[in-house]
């Protein structure tokens, strides 16, 4: 059996509900992966920092969940921020189909099954 992928979710803490849906997802059963994340409620310290930075550094790839909320979230920013500069593949899935928000230099795509498989199949 090939090493089971660990992908790391930046998300927005408001579209915490759709991180729940994507983590609970069987989306891909013959290639076993792992979702990661790291939501917090409260200010971004520099230990959150450090934490942040091990499980994407520990990680094959990121999902960005992209939303409207995602332009105002620090948190969100920062990780994706840390996901290149340790040079990460990273894609981003747009949250809701209501919603087409576009973040710079992240490339988005509709929620898929397709869409989020051939991303873990391409790590």
């Amino acid at each position: 059996m090939a090493n089971k992928k660990v992908v790391f979710i930046a998300f927005a803490i408001e579209d915490e509900k759709q991180r729940d849906l994507l983590k609970g997802q069987s989306l891909h059963p013959r290639a076993p992966y792992e979702f990661i994340d790291m939501s917090v409620k409260h200010p971004y310290d520099s230990d959150w920092k450090d934490r942040v930075r091990t499980r994407i550094k520990r990680s094959d790839g990121v999902i960005v969940l992209v939303s409207n909320d995602s332009l105002k979230s620090s948190g969100q920013k920062w990780e994706i921020t840390c996901a290149k500069e340790e040079k990460k593949k990273i894609r981003g899935i747009w949250a809701y189909s209501t919603d087409r928000t576009k973040l710079e230099e992240v490339s988005t795509f509709v929620w898929s099954d397709d869409n989020i498989n051939d991303f873990i199949d391409s790590l």
